[in-house]
């Protein structure tokens, strides 16, 4: 059955170099949509998931294209609104055939940046299986940070699950002292958290998986899917900790969205009511196709495209 999971944040216009060069020789750039939560949220729609988008977007050519890949991927856009009076973000990502891509941003002053609590007001959060933040709404501006904790608060109440990935942004925030403890303070009121180990050493104090799962546990959180790169991810919960083995890739054309993508399997095995190791099963493999892919969501398959990729790929 499908499940209905609302995502909130920012949604980004994308160019993507058609060439490996430093981003300011670049020639040419093939358009697309970016965002962490925009990614999950195609991820879960491609999966046959009903997924809704809270944001704002400008009223330019970026929003546009933004609200028509939404509608093209089955993404529910009735919390997305418009503003005449600030831009939609963008960003300039380069090609890469090893290591990370660098990216540019263009979204100080963004429209999504000035979500506050008032655009809350009417949000009936208790039709919606489960809330899916990440750290980057919040370190967008104050107001965005209370949006988001009055969203989980909000969740909470009602009894909605939800998950929470670090998904750190460092240049967003005033300082790495205020990121680590309010991202922490978010987290703790989630049912789920997906740090990565590189995350895990700035919010928790460690890269060892067990000790960030331990991190997380201690304060309330029901389980923490720790991601582990190229080894997989580290599962932990109440009963006990695991590994989960990943797929190794054919190829890596471009690590952007691993993470994304391991949300979405992720969310969607625990609403599916498969069992913790299962759901990162899932997520591991979704990791691996998102990165063999050159887009920031290109690589999220259809439950039938997962499904064979599964079936013919062993993990590590």
């Amino acid at each position: 059955m499908a499940k209905k999971i609302l995502t909130a944040g920012e949604p980004m216009g994308l160019f993507i170099a058609r060439e490996e060069a430093p981003l300011e020789a670049v020639e040419t750039f093939a358009a697309s949509v970016a965002g962490a939560e925009f990614n999950v949220a195609v991820g879960l729609s491609r999966l046959g998931h009903r997924a809704g988008y809270l944001t704002k977007l400008g009223q330019d050519p970026f929003g546009r294209r933004i609200l028509r890949v939404m509608a093209e991927n089955g993404i529910d856009t009735s919390l997305t609104t418009r503003t005449e009076e600030r831009p939609t973000g963008f960003m300039l990502k380069s090609r890469t055939s090893r290591g990370d891509p660098d990216i540019y941003y263009y979204r100080k002053g963004s429209a999504a940046s000035t979500l506050c609590p008032k655009d809350l007001a009417g949000l009936d959060l208790g039709q919606w299986d489960a809330l899916h933040l990440t750290g980057i709404l919040p370190a967008l501006s104050p107001s965005c940070f209370e949006a988001s904790l009055t969203l989980i608060k909000k969740a909470r109440q009602l009894g909605v699950p939800v998950f929470f990935d670090p998904n750190l942004r460092p240049q967003l925030w005033p300082g790495q002292e205020v990121m680590v403890r309010q991202l922490n303070r978010l987290a703790a009121l989630a049912d789920y958290v997906l740090p990565g180990v590189r995350e895990g050493q700035i919010l928790c104090g460690s890269a060892d998986p067990e000790e960030i799962g331990r991190f997380y546990l201690d304060k309330g959180v029901r389980a923490v899917f720790v991601k582990t790169g190229a080894k997989g991810a580290r599962v932990c919960t109440r009963q006990g900790s695991f590994g989960v083995k990943a797929y190794p890739p054919r190829r890596i054309v471009d690590t952007v969205g691993a993470g994304d993508g391991f949300a979405v399997g992720v969310i969607s095995g625990l609403l599916e009511g498969l069992d913790p190791a299962k759901a990162a099963q899932r997520g591991c493999a979704i990791g691996t196709m998102q990165i063999m892919n050159a887009g920031d969501n290109e690589g999220l398959p259809t439950r039938a495209g997962l499904e064979k990729f599964m079936a013919e790929n062993r993990q590590a």
